[in-house]
């Protein structure tokens, strides 16, 4: 069996895989992100991420961040518009001193009012640094645009005004309706024996006040496709080309992951950077993506080029999505597709930190994780034709946002 698995009293799931690493990895992963949030509290989520690490019932802020570095280890967070993760990494022999500190901060903060005021102002500094990022920004903004009017069309950085109205209050209102622990996922890779795995989860998890959902996500209305071209005074020109795409449990999942790693995945023969790049200078940088929600997700395409060279690079760009549209693949072409899928993730699997936050999430989601040899499985079974009906529902109305 890859995975152990054991759910506590209150409802946290937990999950370890057994490795022959020295290091240790674990993380708790939260459903709760910036979708849960109300209207007038854009950005706590992240916020919260933030705040967590600013004081508890048993340490201050110093003794925080120094718990693990001190030992050659580090804990860290992230939060995205349905999670938020705190992971730790540590010497095989520290892993009992990073799952009591990630349950420490989950559970027992305090958010300190001074160091609440502090850190709204590192927060209101991240914002203006990813503001002059225009690759990071127009992303968020095409979601904005793509999901306007549901929870899922907002920046998870939320706005200067809305962080700079938040309180301890604020964070707390916040953790109490979403950090349910009927809705987390302590993960762990090491080599420890299982009983031992258990006996932490247990010792630092299981005491936990249990906590159970009690809101639904709502999903988003339908738009209208659209076209924005926006004045940024950039050097380059930068765009997304993209459209809704499926959610987590959505049967063409696969073949969509398939056929965005074929549209501009990290490989340098991808469709769109040997058409792009290489085969027309057009651009330094084009990729393709896909991030599936709870209910839906995204699928987009994003290049940088000169201002006077986009009109060029638009047609190139929808003809080739023609292509894929009206004419399948040929057995050769999708069999090295789906080799190179596997080897990419085959070689991807071998970060033992990158494969344990993966599997919290497909955990979280799906109450299971798949086998490397079923995720091969399902990548196999995609079709010539599962591509072109994908490429069809997907990459039809498509919304274009251009920063010029």
């Amino acid at each position: 069996m890859e995975f152990f698995k054991h759910t506590l009293p209150n409802g946290i799931r937990c999950i370890y895989k057994r490795t022959k690493s020295p290091v240790t990895y674990c993380s708790l992963t939260i459903n709760a992100g910036s979708r849960d949030e109300k209207n007038k509290e854009f950005g706590i989520a992240h916020f919260t991420e933030h705040a967590i690490f600013k004081g508890t019932k048993n340490r201050k802020a110093y003794h925080i961040n120094s718990r693990l570095e001190k030992l050659g280890g580090e804990l860290n967070a992230f939060t995205t518009k349905e999670e938020t993760v705190v992971h730790a990494t540590s010497l095989k022999s520290d892993f009992s001193k990073a799952a009591e500190l990630i349950a420490d901060i989950c559970f027992n903060s305090v958010f300190p009012e001074k160091e609440i005021e502090k850190e709204r102002e590192v927060v209101i500094d991240e914002i203006n640094s990813y503001k002059d990022s225009p690759p990071d920004r127009i992303y968020d903004e095409f979601e904005d645009l793509l999901f306007s009017g549901s929870e899922l069309g907002h920046n998870i950085l939320g706005t200067k005004s809305t962080v700079s109205r938040f309180s301890g209050d604020t964070v707390k209102c916040f953790t109490r309706r979403c950090y349910n622990t009927d809705n987390m996922v302590f993960a762990v890779s090491g080599n420890l024996p299982e009983k031992n795995f258990r006996m932490y989860a247990e010792r630092y998890f299981a005491d936990k006040e249990k906590s159970t959902r009690v809101f639904s996500r709502q999903t988003p209305e339908p738009i209208e496709p659209f076209r924005k071209i926006v004045d940024r005074h950039t050097h380059q020109a930068h765009c997304i080309i993209g459209a809704r795409a499926y959610g987590h449990n959505h049967p063409k999942r696969v073949a969509l992951s398939l056929l965005t790693n074929m549209l501009g995945g990290p490989a340098a023969n991808s469709m769109l950077n040997v058409l792009l790049r290489e085969k027309n200078a057009l651009t330094y940088g084009i990729d393709a993506s896909y991030t599936p929600y709870s209910d839906t997700g995204v699928a987009a395409i994003y290049f940088g080029t000169d201002k006077d060279k986009i009109e060029r690079c638009l047609p190139m760009i929808e003809t080739l999505l023609k292509r894929l549209k009206t004419t399948l693949l040929s057995s050769r072409q999708l069999a090295v597709a789906k080799k190179q899928l596997i080897g990419q993730l085959s070689i991807s699997m071998e970060s033992n930190e990158g494969y344990m936050l993966s599997a919290a999430k497909s955990y979280l989601v799906y109450d299971d994780v798949d086998s490397p040899s079923e995720i091969y499985r399902k990548i196999l079974e995609v079709t010539p034709s599962d591509i072109m009906e994908t490429a069809n529902e997907v990459f039809s109305d498509m919304s274009y946002l251009i920063y010029n």
